[in-house]
């Protein structure tokens, strides 16, 4: 068999698409296209979801790459090519703290992550803060998840419901 070619990591928000997408695009030679990076501009200016989509689709025409999401208005597009999804379906306690050090972490040490964006105190507690995602969009995106693996007609997806499980699967690809 040969290793897959477009991959799309998928999860809650904090179950670590981006650090497995990061770690798989090193392993297996692919391109990493970094969703967030595709999504927002500086001062968290939300990209429109049509230029979204068309972004999305420019990638997803190529013959390699990993993206580490799918979001509302252009989920199908990366579906329709992939070649694996990997969905990271951890207790929703695990990939909360996750969340939360991370988001500590960055409001503490003023991290730049997408296009030069920091979070701040105002983001963590806004009505669109990653963490209120997190809560509302966990259960969405868990039955989500087990329904494309339910799906034959589309892309073959491996569910981890742990890191270890995950961290076995990672152990038998090539370095």
């Amino acid at each position: 068999m040969n290793p897959p070619s477009r991959i799309l990591v998928y999860g809650v928000h904090g179950s670590g698409k981006s650090t497995l997408a990061h770690l798989l695009a090193q392993r297996l030679g692919l391109p990493w296209y970094p969703v967030d990076d595709l999504l927002w501009e500086p001062r968290w200016v939300e990209v429109p979801v049509a230029v979204q989509r068309s972004r999305i689709e420019a990638i997803c025409r190529r013959e390699r790459w990993i993206l580490d999401g799918a979001y509302h208005g252009w989920r199908d597009v990366p579906l329709a090519r992939a070649d694996l999804v990997i969905g990271l379906d951890y207790p929703r306690g695990l990939s909360f703290k996750w969340l939360w050090r991370r988001t500590m972490r960055r409001l503490s040490t003023g991290e730049i992550i997408c296009n030069g964006n920091r979070e701040s105190l105002g983001s963590v507690l806004s009505w669109d803060s990653v963490l209120r995602w997190h809560l509302t969009e966990y259960g969405k995106e868990r039955r989500r998840m087990r329904a494309w693996h339910q799906d034959r007609s589309g892309p073959p997806v491996l569910l981890f419901d742990t890191p270890q499980a995950l961290e076995r699967w990672l152990a038998g690809l090539p370095r």
